[in-house]
């Protein structure tokens, strides 16, 4: 693996920046693959760090996706709250929280750990295909029945 970020690092932050331009904030985002692969190559032998406090001393690696890396990279029980998963938990009353920290707390504590990495992607998918920022599609919710903001709609009908 350590082919991995040296090459990274060979490519250069104007190649990343061809190879991303589609993201958003790419700029910054190559800025920051080739600095973290650079810390990668030299620090960890080009091996992706398995703990929180080592990914989020990456540069770009905030919160989310150190939880993300826990998660998907290595199997570890983690959420990861991204707008979806914000909006989502929020909107089906999981969390009143005001931040993706106390959102995420809520949910550890009311989804088993087992299922963490799952219920992450669930609530993601949820977010993007029926549950969606500006338009909701809540007539053909699959989860409308616990949903607070149907159930209350339904008793006013």
């Amino acid at each position: 693996t350590m082919f991995f970020a040296a090459a990274m690092v060979a490519l250069g932050e104007e190649k990343v920046r061809e190879i991303i331009r589609s993201c958003g904030l790419y700029k910054n985002k190559a800025k920051n693959i080739v600095a973290l692969s650079e810390i990668l190559a030299k620090q960890y032998n080009g091996e992706v760090p398995c703990n929180r406090e080592d990914l989020e001393a990456l540069p770009g690696i905030g919160r989310k996706s150190a939880n993300v890396v826990l998660s998907v990279a290595f199997g570890l029980p983690a959420i990861a709250v991204d707008t979806h998963v914000f909006r989502v938990s929020r909107r089906m009353g999981f969390s009143q929280g005001n931040d993706v920290r106390k959102v995420e707390n809520d949910l550890m504590a009311l989804i088993p750990q087992e299922n963490w990495g799952a219920a992450h992607h669930w609530l993601i998918f949820h977010g993007r295909r029926v549950c969606k920022a500006a338009k909701p599609l809540c007539d053909s919710c699959p989860v409308g029945d616990i949903c607070p903001r149907l159930v209350l709609k339904n008793k006013e009908n």
